[in-house]
């Protein structure tokens, strides 16, 4: 849990100005300026005046939590200008005091980090968007004011802790939706920042709402550790700190026990034991160089046995979050493992109190300051930029799980540079965060010195070599968007096509829409059809049709998860019109040249896949090729996904079946398995030729056993065809098995 303390906030404890007093004493340890103190004092005035005697649903009056999130960043060290926005964070919403009121009296600055911070109360939101939607235009508010200042989002952060802290006293519902949106999303950001304290206050008590009985659980068996835990850690501290101090005295050691998210994570999303978590102890020693730091693991890996593979060095590969340290896990004469942290102070600084550390240790050292805050901050803009390619606020959402989760791999270049991605990524993803160039260029991949497919999930250590293309204007293909994991793959992809093949964009995104108007049977006339998609054009804040289509296109707009919209705004406007038509006219059904039937789509251009060649009889299942009409799988084909609407692209598998009639001959291939003997090969073919069947290709080989397999490809009109046939060929002498 955090080191921040919290009991002096409770709901009971409602002497507004005692606990102000005692903010103020610890808010004059770290600012001096009596101009700054002046302009904290008037906040707080203004604060307690305008709230009045609103009340937090916990009974409590509402103005300790404005105090309570200032005491958070007292903590942190952050500036004036931090905590005057922390006591007036809600005034502007929660009130009559209105922002020009604020800027007035505090200034353009505190304005916009007060501006920024607000809960967007005020934003009207239509009946038709969903909680997912208004909580996703939400963060892209929050994101956008993080990008003209920082400090908003670590005083949303401190203003989320002290939610968290008092969550409790709302509804059971509320409160696992609190608790899930602040572990997807701000914890993440506060990992990203490097706030640790916040980041594991955050996740512990969100776990606490989201799984009581796990939680309840890990607190017992933390609270048995602690009774021995407490004694194991002093004896191995002072063991340690002995010998450390020999060559070391500026050094400092400390103890601690894993957070309760720590361990949850690794005991239910791990599946590990309580006992099989090496570092539920743990041990942190600051020195005063980086050489101190390595001379410091020579020691430790002297008086301990080290665990193999748990050794990480983080200082000469830090974290994206700034993190440096190294880790190593050890077994003591207890034979229990510990892991041990070593860091300079600096490097402790800033992997306790994270960007904030600007603020606390870097004031006033250096003229212009300032142009250090945004420093490693470039993820905001990103995730900015994807959005606005998709212009679906919920492209953020899925960002900030995919890109900020804390699980991190790290992987080499060729010339021993280390590139951090997130985990799962794929060697799409290392190509993009090379360069963009080098993404767009890329033809293949060598991770380890051997070509590997380009959905290949990396995996720590590896070093991958990306193969470039020389043929100017190639680029990436839209499969890519599939496969990338990271919103910067995704972005830099969408961006190619959307500014290099715009026609084609404009031509695969009205066939995409057609074809999902087909398959939720839309019908409407040309008149109609251009009216209602200038409307979704409209309501998509595009310029043209043209746009619209292109959107679709490129990947930036995904017409399934507009489709509940699209069918609501049909059904209102053009519904009754054509009503009687959907019942009486049924889609039409046209019999293919191949005799396969897609149902809603007429005069289709079919091809058999090769992996499982279907023949009549076979139940089957299409897939919307890109450009080569419908690929007809048979429906138990190892490339059909189990699970249909769980997979990637759903709207494009589609709903097929075979005539009631049909001529075609069909391929089929059969392997049959038998004794090598003279003749054999002679005799299979002449009981096939005898059926009057047509073959169309054979092959043999032998096997290790001594047996001889031979693959042979027929024509035949159907399944009860092909089994007539494999009966024929059962009854070859030496024949072992027929199959399909």
């Amino acid at each position: 849990m955090s080191d921040i303390k919290t009991a002096k906030f409770a709901p009971e404890n409602t002497d507004v100005d005692a606990l102000y007093a005692e903010l103020l004493e610890k808010i004059k340890k770290v600012h001096h300026n009596e101009s700054e103190i002046a302009l904290i004092n008037k906040a707080f005035e203004v604060a307690k005046k305008q709230h009045g005697n609103q009340k937090r649903v916990s009974g409590e009056p509402y103005i300790i939590h404005p105090i309570a999130v200032a005491d958070i960043l007292v903590n942190l060290g952050m500036d004036y200008q931090s905590l005057v926005a922390a006591l007036l964070h809600d005034v502007v919403e929660d009130t009559d005091y209105t922002l020009d009121e604020l800027k007035s009296e505090f200034g353009g600055e505190i304005a916009v980090l007060v501006d920024g911070v607000t809960k967007l109360g005020h934003l009207q939101f239509s009946e038709k968007e969903s909680r997912e939607e208004q909580q996703a235009e939400n963060i892209r508010k929050m994101l956008l004011a993080m990008s003209k200042d920082i400090r908003v989002i670590v005083v949303k952060l401190a203003d989320r802790l002290h939610n968290m802290r008092t969550l409790e006293y709302v509804a059971p519902q509320k409160q696992r939706d609190k608790a899930l949106e602040t572990l997807e999303i701000f914890a993440p950001i506060s990992h990203r920042l490097g706030i640790r304290s916040i980041k594991e206050e955050l996740e512990d008590r969100a776990i606490r709402f989201l799984d009581p009985v796990a939680y309840a659980g890990i607190e017992e068996q933390l609270r048995n550790f602690n009774i021995s835990g407490n004694e194991f850690l002093n004896s191995i501290k002072e063991r340690i700190l002995e010998r450390v101090r020999e060559t070391m005295p500026n050094a400092a050691i400390t103890g601690r026990i894993k957070s309760v998210h720590g361990i949850y994570r690794k005991m239910y999303m791990q599946n590990k034991q309580f006992s099989e978590i090496y570092d539920i102890y743990a041990v942190r020693i600051i020195v005063d160089t980086i050489g101190d730091c390595y001379n410091c693991l020579g020691i430790i890996h002297d008086m301990f046995s080290p665990l193999p593979g748990r050794f990480k060095d983080y200082i000469s590969t830090p974290k994206p979050n700034r993190y440096q340290s190294l880790h190593t896990t050890v077994v003591g004469k207890d034979a229990i493992p510990f892991e041990v942290q070593i860091r300079t102070w600096e490097m402790h600084r800033t992997a306790e109190f994270g960007i904030a550390a600007h603020w606390k240790y870097k004031i006033g050292m250096t003229n212009g300051g300032n142009e250090n805050f945004n420093d490693g901050l470039d993820w905001i803009k990103e995730m900015l930029e994807a959005q606005q390619e998709t212009g679906d606020p919920r492209e953020l959402v899925s960002s900030i799980k995919t890109d900020l989760v804390p699980e991190e791999v790290f992987v080499f270049t060729p010339k021993g540079d280390v590139i951090n991605v997130p985990q799962g990524s794929t060697v799409i993803d290392f190509a993009y965060s090379i360069h963009t160039a080098v993404g767009h260029k890329m033809m293949g991949a060598k991770v380890d010195g051997r070509i590997v497919p380009l959905d290949y999930v990396l995996k720590t250590g590896e070093i991958v070599e990306i193969l470039t293309s020389s043929q100017p204007g190639k680029g990436p293909s839209r499969d890519w968007l599939n496969i990338a994991k990271s919103s910067k793959a995704k972005s830099r992809i969408r961006s190619w096509f959307k500014n290099e093949k715009r026609d084609e964009n404009i031509v695969e995104g009205k066939a995409e829409l057609e074809r999902e108007f087909k398959r939720n049977y839309i019908r409407l006339t040309d008149e109609e059809y251009d009216a209602f998609v200038k409307k979704l054009a409209v309501r998509q804040r595009m310029d043209s049709v043209e746009d619209f289509y292109a959107a679709i296109g490129y990947g930036g707009l995904s017409v399934s998860k507009q489709m509940p919209y699209i069918k609501e705004e049909y059904h209102k406007n053009y519904g009754k019109n054509h009503a009687e038509e959907t019942i009486v006219k049924r889609p039409v059904k046209r019999k293919s040249n191949d005799g396969i039937i897609v149902d809603g789509i007429d005069n289709c251009l079919i091809k058999f896949s090769r992996c499982c060649n279907p023949l009549p009889g076979d139940k089957v299942i299409g897939f919307i090729t890109r450009g080569h009409g419908v690929s007809v799988h048979k429906a138990d084909c190892v490339n059909v996904p189990k699970d249909i609407a769980g997979c990637s692209e759903p709207e494009r598998w589609v709903k097929v079946h075979w005539d009631n009639v049909t001529s075609d001959k069909y391929s089929a291939t059969v392997t049959v398995t038998c004794l090598k003997r003279l003749g054999l090969i002679a005799d299979v073919s002449q009981q096939i030729a005898n059926m009057k069947v047509i073959i169309a290709g054979l092959t043999t080989h032998d096997t290790k056993d001594g047996r001889c397999v031979i693959e042979v490809t027929i024509q035949v009109e159907g399944i009860e065809h092909l089994k007539s046939i494999v009966s024929k060929i059962e009854k070859v002498q030496g024949v072992i098995s027929v199959e399909r």
